[in-house]
């Protein structure tokens, strides 16, 4: 059977939605987050269930069309689509199933952590996800996962306590520490490479209010409060989390209108515990300087998920990245060169917090490597669709990514561009040998290539 007539066998079984190119929603259907990607694939396979993600799955294998795995869609350089292949479009698998005494919600591929939040806040419970509600559990998880309470209770892929997995052979097989322990650990932190997760298995947490919020300065501050920043981090409790950001303030009332549209000194923090403890921890950040705004105050997660929402909007996107040390004089001066001259008002710089829990962790104990991280630095670009000169934004990205390269020890494979093999072997470090020969078992043809691919391991 050739691949067209493919195609339309297997709408004709699917409880789903195969989207073809001349269908009137396939326009919208092949569209991605990061509108710098524009790719047409031979069709879209929206799945509501197990059997339709096997079934397609079967499809890309028999035809050799190339397989492109969609949840979220937030794939920076663009792998959860592709140019004349088929995407697993697994965003309709919506399910979450909270179990509340066990602190456990089963979660589909295709929730987005907002959603899951939203759940699990009716119990006072709260997954461990990112930082931007509207990504999905998926692609965050599966590539390493820094957020808000990584520092208390580690990466997302640190809370995954098993998986469902449709495999390259077309079977679905259960991995958790007691069945398939070698795709579990590869699971946690290898991206996409191993299989499509159907359903997620998710340690929950009991947090009800807490302290967060953003404390903003003038960017002529941000050299003395970055460097108390470098002093306090190195001590602070893993309850706190306080990421510091350049950004264009928002035209909010409570900016001095002088500054609004403006690269601004922004940090976002939290404290996980009892309020009055979190007042006393985040004192020394929040009385420190001259902030012209202190919007931090008793709150939920469910509403503090949703700060960098702005920031999530869809636009034409490039994202550069480092995992490194403890902030430096030499990064300082740096990210504030580069944030105050933006290319466009909607970059950002900001460093997320990494250590506590997710030091925690031995290095060779997941496929997420690189536990001795301090922080991780996101470079993002962003842009208006309709900008004539786009690569104008990407080399200003590109050039300060090259110019924090001394200050790096890695990087997270969440975070790459599409940066070939030096890129992913800079994310795995030494663990990737290991989940090379785990994908040779899982995985020897490299079906699941189109990701932040570690081919098979070659057999001796």
């Amino acid at each position: 059977m050739n691949t067209e007539n493919a195609l339309r066998t297997l709408a004709e079984g699917f409880d789903g939605e195969v989207i073809l190119p001349e269908a009137a929603g396939y326009e919208s259907a092949r569209r991605v987050w990061n509108q710098l990607i524009d790719r047409k694939p031979a069709a879209i396979a929206r799945c509501r269930t197990r059997d339709d993600a096997v079934s397609a799955l079967a499809v890309a294998r028999d035809t050799g069309l190339e397989v492109a795995v969609r949840s979220g869609g937030h794939s920076f350089p663009g792998f959860s689509t592709t140019e004349g292949g088929l995407v697993l479009d697994l965003s309709p698998m919506k399910q979450i199933v909270v179990g509340v005494e066990q602190r456990r919600a089963k979660v589909g591929p295709g929730v987005r952590w907002g959603d899951l939040t939203a759940a699990t806040a009716q119990h006072g419970l709260v997954p461990v996800g990112g930082h931007v509600a509207d990504v999905g559990v998926a692609g965050l998880a599966l590539g390493g996962g820094n957020g808000w309470f990584s520092r208390v209770f580690g990466l997302a892929c640190d809370n995954l306590v098993a998986a469902d997995v449709l495999t390259a052979s077309g079977k679905i097989v259960r991995a958790s520490a007691d069945e398939n322990q070698d795709l579990y650990w590869g699971l946690r932190g290898g991206g996409g490479n191993l299989g499509v997760v159907l359903e997620f298995t998710l340690r929950l947490h009991p947090v009800d209010r807490l302290l967060g919020g953003l404390v903003m300065h003038r960017l002529d501050g941000a050299a003395e409060v970055l460097r108390l920043l470098a002093q306090y981090g190195q001590s602070a409790p893993d309850e706190v989390n306080v990421a510091p950001a350049i950004l264009a303030a928002p035209p909010a009332p409570f900016v001095p209108r002088e500054l609004r549209g403006k690269p601004v000194l922004a940090l976002a923090m939290c404290y996980v515990g009892a309020l009055s403890d979190g007042e006393r921890e985040l004192a020394p950040v929040r009385g420190f300087g001259e902030p012209f705004a202190d919007l931090v105050e008793p709150t939920s997660f469910e509403i503090l998920q949703h700060m960098f929402d702005a920031q999530g909007q869809s636009t034409p996107y490039h994202m550069r990245s480092h995992l490194g040390g403890p902030i430096t004089e030499e990064l300082i001066e740096t990210v504030i060169d580069f944030g105050g001259r933006p290319s466009s008002p909607e970059n950002a710089v900001i460093l997320l917090p990494m250590g506590g829990a997710v030091a925690g962790v031995a290095a060779d104990a997941t496929a997420f490597r690189h536990r001795d991280a301090s922080y991780c630095l996101e470079i993002g670009a962003a842009w208006s669709a309709d900008d004539e000169n786009p690569q104008t934004h990407i080399d200003w990205a590109d050039r300060l990514w090259a110019a924090t390269r001394p200050w790096a020890t890695g990087v997270e494979v969440n975070h790459l561009a599409d940066e070939g093999p030096e890129g992913v072997r800079r994310a795995y470090g030494d663990n990737y040998h290991r989940l090379a020969e785990i994908k040779r078992a899982w995985d020897p043809d490299n079906l699941f290539r189109l990701n932040q691919n570690v081919p098979p391991a070659v057999a001796n």
